[in-house]
């Protein structure tokens, strides 16, 4: 069962790395941009990387590795897809600095004990069919005092769980967005957790683009449009985030957000 999921998982992201325009992609976009709160928060809890040794599961294409190297650190790019491995390659080439690239199975990561300083996954582990076991296996490959770091949608939120319904083509069928409660076995696993969530009330934007402005989800993915998109909605994004700033702090609400963030240490 496992093995069918992953292998329709590479095969759904294999055809995806054949479409992306490398030439396209702003890296620094996807950790500094003011709808990247999920990286601004990953970035602030790992400080410098400089010379840090970086394993990058589920690279997609590459703009994690590609920006910590930029930083300094030693990356190296991992994805279950080899044409996602590809791209990230070419995206590093473009920009001019050196990453590995492999591909992995985040669920068996095939480097030894202790092996880095960081390990970074975005929008992976709700791909994995055993998230428990990839964290794991991030914890497992770490340095003693090294970070495991990752953010993925949670599957509380009933507006962006409409959307999951709609936008079905730009999705896989397999996807299991992950409880917050997740949250309590990372803490059993790492000595260190911070955690925090994202995207409540600034989820208006998701509406407004399917309501006002009629973008059809399935031709375009809306969580590369509001990165891709981030000067043009800058104002109403900030507006809405200090709104979700005070919602977080009434009880439950943090498990409402679309997107979780973890910063854990070993």
């Amino acid at each position: 069962m496992q093995e069918d999921v992953l292998r329709k998982e590479q095969d759904f992201h294999d055809r995806w790395a054949s479409t992306i325009d490398v030439d396209g992609i702003r890296v620094a976009d996807y950790f500094e941009a003011c709808t990247a709160p999920e990286n601004r928060f990953i970035l602030r809890q790992l400080g410098d990387v400089n010379g840090k040794y970086l394993l990058d599961l589920g690279c997609g294409a590459g703009e994690n590795s590609v920006y910590f190297a930029l930083l300094g650190a030693r990356c190296v790019a991992t994805d279950y897809s080899p044409g996602m491995v590809e791209v990230a390659l070419k995206l590093a080439e473009m920009n001019g600095v050196q990453i590995e690239g492999r591909t992995i199975n985040a669920m068996a990561i095939d480097f030894p004990d202790d092996t880095f300083d960081i390990v970074y996954a975005s929008n992976l582990l709700h791909h994995i069919p055993n998230p428990e076991m990839t964290l794991k296996e991030m914890h497992r490959v770490l340095k003693p005092g090294g970070k495991a770091c990752f953010w993925d949608p949670l599957k509380h939120n009933p507006v962006i769980n409409v959307y999951r319904r709609m936008a079905t083509e730009v999705r896989t069928e397999d996807e299991a967005p992950l409880d917050i409660n997740l949250v309590n076995y990372i803490r059993s696993l790492y000595s260190k957790t911070n955690y925090d969530t994202f995207w409540i009330a600034t989820l208006w934007i998701f509406l407004q683009f399917y309501l006002i402005e009629k973008v059809n989800p399935n031709q375009e993915r809306y969580w590369k449009k509001i990165i891709l998109e981030q000067a043009r909605l800058e104002k109403t994004y900030l507006r809405l985030e200090k709104l979700d700033k005070g919602l977080k702090k009434l009880p439950l609400m943090k498990r409402l957000a679309w997107n979780l963030a973890v910063v854990a240490t070993k």
